[in-house]
């Protein structure tokens, strides 16, 4: 299945970093940019390198997001070189060139996958290209370094962000990738609010969301996923449509009213793919 929650471990920790297989999350970002205190960057990297072959390939999927200092980036994305890391966060993504330039230092992992993180204005213009680049697999949003960019004080959660996450979801979709991954709330005490900034995500088309405490795992794999009765609704929708098509009709007409043709489909038939993906377990696929 797609990962849903991603969980940040800070990469100088190694206590969080033993635990942090068991706390739920589909995905682990271990981390050695903005969780890590400059002074500790060095140690945030041979600390993760040496803690990696603790992860099993059975667990969540093992990514690093990687600092984009010149001084730091390139021996950050060595990192990557264990084959255990599924993929690589890379920050402050402005141009798809960026991307490019990480896959030369990458070039011994042909299968890495990429999250190009878009939190400058600069990025989000260029977000449609930065998407179609090689091995980006999501982009995200960083909404704390963009909203420092833009001048802009606003909660990540704020419907004032409503523009731009429809340009991060725009250009995922022309780009044939994942849907976006939303970024991090500080709002660790509030579930229910968090729950429904989280709704009001995946209800804007992205696909999950990054975590930074495991309290806000549960709710970030319940809200990305289709409900019981989403799926059962799709499975009967699309039932009764293949059952059209082999009567030569290619719309049908729903209990209420509502004419069903292939563009309303095609979200059913995406529903019950992510339903099926989930009962098979998580891929590391690129």
């Amino acid at each position: 299945m797609a990962a849903r929650s991603f969980l940040f471990v800070p990469g100088d920790r190694p206590d969080m970093l033993a635990k942090a297989a068991a706390r739920g999350a589909d995905a682990l970002i271990l981390d050695m940019e903005d969780a890590v205190a400059p002074s500790a960057k060095l140690d945030a990297r041979a600390t993760i390198r040496s803690q990696l072959d603790r992860f099993e390939p059975e667990g969540p999927e093992i990514w690093i997001r990687v600092n984009n200092q010149p001084e730091l980036m390139d021996e950050d994305l060595a990192v990557a070189a264990n084959p255990i890391v599924a993929g690589v966060f890379l920050p402050k993504v402005n141009r798809a060139d960026e991307v490019e330039r990480s896959l030369t230092v990458l070039a011994a992992r042909p299968d890495i996958q990429i999250d190009a993180m878009i939190e400058t204005g600069r990025g989000l213009l260029n977000a449609a290209s930065i998407a179609a680049a090689p091995h980006v697999r999501h982009i995200t949003l960083g909404l704390a370094d963009m909203g420092a960019d833009l001048n802009v004080a606003a909660d990540p959660d704020d419907t004032v962000w409503g523009p731009v996450r429809m340009q991060v979801v725009v250009a995922s979709a022309a780009a044939e990738i994942d849907p976006p991954v939303a970024p991090v709330s500080p709002n660790l005490t509030d579930l229910d609010g968090y729950r429904r900034g989280c709704e009001s995500w995946a209800a804007d088309g992205f696909g999950g969301r990054q975590v930074i405490h495991p309290a806000q795992v549960p709710i970030v794999n319940e809200t990305f996923s289709p409900s019981p009765d989403e799926v059962a609704e799709a499975r009967r929708l699309l039932d009764r449509f293949n059952t059209a098509l082999a009567q030569g009709r290619g719309a049908i007409r729903d209990e209420d009213g509502t004419m069903i043709d292939e563009a309303f489909v095609r979200r059913a038939r995406r529903i019950v793919d992510i339903a099926d993906r989930d009962e098979t377990g998580p891929s590391r696929a690129p």
